[in-house]
């Protein structure tokens, strides 16, 4: 790992701020993908913000016909959210099937879509259910966010706050796991919405993608 400089955020504000006066900076949510990159030296960031000790980022609701999880929302608390359970039991089943105890209890939503890791289990939820990227800037819906591997609309010091979920009449999560990194080497969320039925399908491609036929 290469030095760096550390930043503990206390704000959104104070985040961008910085971002906005570093080098090469990246943001910090539960470092599920930011320390491994670093640790392996794939990346050499100036300056680390960690988003942990900002107020408002975390915690999950039901809005009308959506489930709505702030950015900073552990893996472990979506799976043990009672309002996800109820509304829309496929994410509650992709949540708790994200790596290990550790991982579910340290990495966050926002980090994983924001990383849109190629086999990450939340970018198949956020494209297979419709849903809706709030950032402090704009909202994006979700087929328009993924742009490729490890790649996003998501623009410099930009930040995602929350996720808006469309509850579907139902829905189900399946995923051909690897057996010790527990990340998907296949998974698949079917929906059936409003609008349809909706199939995303994560790991098989540099990003996850929708299929329109079957």
């Amino acid at each position: 790992m290469y030095d760096f400089i550390y930043h503990r955020a206390t704000s959104i504000e104070g985040a961008q701020a910085i971002f906005k006066n570093s080098e090469d900076p990246v943001y910090l949510a539960g470092g599920m993908t930011v320390l491994p990159t670093m640790k392996q030296r794939l990346a050499n960031p100036s300056d680390v913000i960690d988003l942990g000790k900002i107020d408002g980022l975390a915690g999950v609701e039901r809005a009308g016909n959506e489930i709505v999880v702030k950015s900073m929302t552990t893996h472990a608390e979506v799976a043990s959210s009672s309002a996800v359970a109820t509304a829309i039991p496929a994410l509650s089943v992709l949540a708790d099937s994200i790596g290990d105890p550790h991982v579910r209890n340290r990495g966050t939503i926002g980090g994983s879509i924001a990383s849109n890791d190629p086999a990450a289990d939340y970018p198949a939820a956020l494209v297979g259910l419709g849903g809706t990227v709030v950032t402090t800037s704009r909202e994006v819906v979700s087929d328009d966010f993924f742009t490729g591997m490890f790649e996003t609309v998501l623009e410099a010091g930009e930040l995602i706050t929350a996720v808006r979920f469309r509850i579907p009449k139902m829905a189900h999560y399946m995923k051909f796991a690897n057996p010790a990194s527990r990340y998907a080497l296949v998974g698949v969320m079917v929906a059936q919405t409003d609008d349809g039925i909706r199939v995303a399908v994560t790991g098989a491609a540099p990003c996850v993608f929708r299929m329109d036929k079957m």
